[in-house]
């Protein structure tokens, strides 16, 4: 749970980097651009605007509108990044070590990838493929132990995840050569669910 909280942090702080926001822009913004939190609820997200708070890392004023906004019935409480937010941010983006090669973590931490540099992205890169060769190699050995007692769907399941495995190290393994190669032209490497 702490490694979600950790990233959820990582992710606000992002978003205040690029400006201002209301709370529920915040969590509005979460869910639009870092998927990886559309179920994320104001009990989650208040609590790590709190901690950031506390932390120096983040201000709230009361009242101001931003620009773009309806002026609310009650005042509306606007957090903002500090200078020393911002150094956190960095801090947490180039210390991207194993957390940051999860499911949940890595989407963030891609979603990221232009405030790091390439030797942080091909370390993530990198990682992240490490971490699915190991789950393919699990996922082979556990469809080979258990095809004989599945029934003809719960194998086509565990074949699916097999091959969903797969699509990712591949898609994994163009990125890398393409950050391992910065000359040459980026090609588009579509995400394994952005093929469907």
């Amino acid at each position: 749970m702490r490694r979600r909280g950790d990233v959820l942090l990582l992710a606000v702080l992002a978003l205040l980097a690029d400006g201002p926001l209301h709370g529920y822009e915040v969590r509005k913004r979460l869910d639009q651009r870092l998927g990886v939190f559309r179920a994320l609820s104001y009990g989650s997200l208040y609590p790590a605007l709190r901690a950031l708070q506390a932390g120096g890392c983040i201000t709230e004023t009361t009242g101001q509108r931003l620009p773009g906004t309806v002026s609310p019935r009650r005042a509306r409480v606007v957090y903002e990044i500090t200078a020393h937010g911002k150094d956190r941010l960095a801090e947490m983006l180039e210390d991207s070590g194993p957390e940051a090669w999860e499911d949940d973590a890595f989407g963030v931490h891609f979603a990221l990838f232009t405030r790091v540099a390439p030797r942080t992205r091909l370390r993530v890169l990198e990682g992240r493929r490490a971490r699915l060769l190991e789950r393919l190699e699990q996922l082979s050995r556990s469809i080979e132990r258990t095809q004989a007692q599945l029934d003809a769907y719960a194998l086509e399941a565990q074949r699916h995840g097999l091959e969903t495995v797969r699509s990712e190290v591949d898609w994994l393994e163009r990125l890398i050569s393409a950050e391992a190669h910065p000359g040459t032209a980026r090609p588009h490497a579509p995400h394994p669910e952005e093929k469907h």
